[in-house]
Formats: structure tokens, C-alpha cells, sequence
């Protein structure tokens, strides 16, 4: 179908930590941030993001974990990926709080790998609604610096709404990270997410103080997007001026600042 024409441009290259083998895109120069696809998969308007960070000075990696790269969100086959067994599969915890997903130690094997290709003062990463909060996780690795958290959803359930899909010692590695050198954190919703409750950002606040700064926008603001409530802040219902695009900016300078471009 031709849908890998949305990352023209990007060098497509597999990436095997000894575990498990993954394609990686990669475009741009200057540090390195990994940008996490949120679902369906790698669609045009994660590559869209993806294209504004390596304006900006930076080397994105973009790995694929699920679906097929390129292919639209709003594509009738794109329900199929959860449908086909995305919350059992191994790599990804979708219903348990306190745990992180498998695929976290590959994403931090891969920030090591591309903090010594591309230098700076470390690797920035964002995860996005299903992986939104892998980026918390990837801070045991000494190479992240600059974690972003877009509508994380995980883990799902109405028992889970104050949970995050982190180990209680990778939350730990974090908080001593931020303070020991000045880091912080960005999370980012829209109010009113049934896939990212109110109590998840409430734990976020209080686990990690001001070192996390939440941007959390009214749905009125959003651009129209395939779900009935607004839900991804970067790519689908960003718009092109206003709070959603303010976001996007500050997530940039964000990269930009912490990695050192």
C-alpha cells in the first residue's frame, strides 16, 4: 500500500538488544530523542512530530513496536492491533500497576546506543497514550534525561486510575535522578481523558512534586481527531495554534534544553 512514504526521508535500520530485534527510523542530527509511536502504530502524525524535533536540532529515533509504520490512524485495520492480541502480548504490561512492560529494556538499550552515536548531554524520550509512560520507566538508564509523558494510559482498568506502569523502584530511580541532577518530567493531557484519569496525573503531582510539569489542556482546544474525546496532545488532535501547538513548543524547547542541541 505504500505507506512507508511517510517516512521518506528516514533511514530504516533493526535494532537487537539480544532480546528482541526491532525496526528503528531514524532522521535528523544532534542528540538523540526516541519517540515512542502511541496506537494503532507509527502514523503520519507521529512522523509529523518526529519531523519538527529534527528541525529543531535532533536525531529522532522512531522504533516500531506494533502495527504497520506509515499507516494512517484513522485506517478501519488499525482497531485490529488491539483486537489481535496487543494488551496479552508479552512485551507490554496493559492491566497491572506498579509493573513496567518488557519493551522498556529494550527502549533503554536503545537510548544507550544512541546516546553514544549521537552524543549531547543525553537522550530525550516521549512514549504516547499505550506507551505514554514507558518514559518514566527509562529513566533507570543513565543515558535519559528528558522523560515525556503524552496521555499515558497505562495501566487501563477502573481499579488502576492512580497507577503508573512503573516498578516502584524505577519511580524511585527517577526522583533521585531529578534531584541529584536537576532533572524533571512533562506529562501531557487533555482534561477529562477517560484513558488517562484525573488520579494518574494526582499521583504524578504528588510523587514527584514540582519536578513534573503537567500540561493539561481543555478539550474545547483540541483539533478534531477520530476518537469522541480528544486524547492525543502531539499528533492527532493537535492544532496549529493555540494551547495544543504551545505544547508541542514547550516539549521541543524541552528536548532542546535537556539533551543539550
Amino acid at each position: 500500500m505504500g505507506y512507508e512514504a511517510a517516512l521518506a526521508g528516514y533511514a530504516k535500520t533493526e535494532f537487537d538488544d539480544g532480546r528482541w530485534t526491532r525496526t528503528v527510523y531514524r532522521k535528523g542530527s544532534g542528540p538523540a530523542v526516541i519517540i515512542i509511536h502511541e496506537m494503532p502504530g507509527l502514523h503520519p502524525g507521529v512522523v509529523r512530530f518526529a519531523d519538527r524535533v529534527a528541525e529543531a536540532g535532533m536525531t529522532v529515533f522512531l522504533p516500531v513496536l506494533f502495527g504497520v509504520p506509515g499507516r494512517p490512524a484513522t485506517h478501519p485495520a488499525g482497531a485490529l492491533t488491539m483486537l489481535s492480541g496487543m494488551c496479552v502480548r508479552f512485551e507490554f504490561n496493559a492491566w497491572r500497576t506498579g509493573k513496567s512492560s518488557p519493551i522498556v529494556d529494550w527502549l533503554r538499550a536503545l537510548a544507550r546506543k544512541a546516546h553514544a552515536e549521537c552524543g549531547g548531554k543525553g537522550v530525550g524520550a516521549v512514549g504516547m497514550c499505550f506507551t505514554g509512560g514507558f518514559a518514566l520507566a527509562m529513566m533507570t538508564e543513565p543515558a535519559m534525561v528528558a522523560p515525556v509523558l503524552s496521555q499515558p494510559s497505562l495501566p487501563m482498568g477502573k481499579r488502576n486510575a492512580a497507577g503508573l506502569d512503573a516498578f516502584p523502584a524505577e519511580i524511585a530511580c527517577a526522583k533521585q535522578r531529578f534531584a541529584e541532577e536537576d532533572l524533571s518530567m512533562i506529562g501531557l493531557r487533555f482534561y477529562g481523558d477517560p484513558f488517562v484519569p484525573d488520579a494518574r496525573f494526582e499521583t504524578l503531582k504528588r510523587e514527584f512534586g514540582d519536578r513534573f510539569e503537567a500540561i493539561e489542556i481543555d478539550p474545547e482546544d483540541a483539533a478534531p481527531g477520530p476518537l469522541k474525546h480528544p486524547h492525543s496532545v502531539l499528533t492527532l488532535n493537535l492544532a496549529e495554534t493555540g494551547p495544543t501547538k504551545a505544547a508541542e513548543q514547550r516539549v521541543i524547547a524541552f528536548f532542546k534544553e535537556r539533551t543539550g542541541a
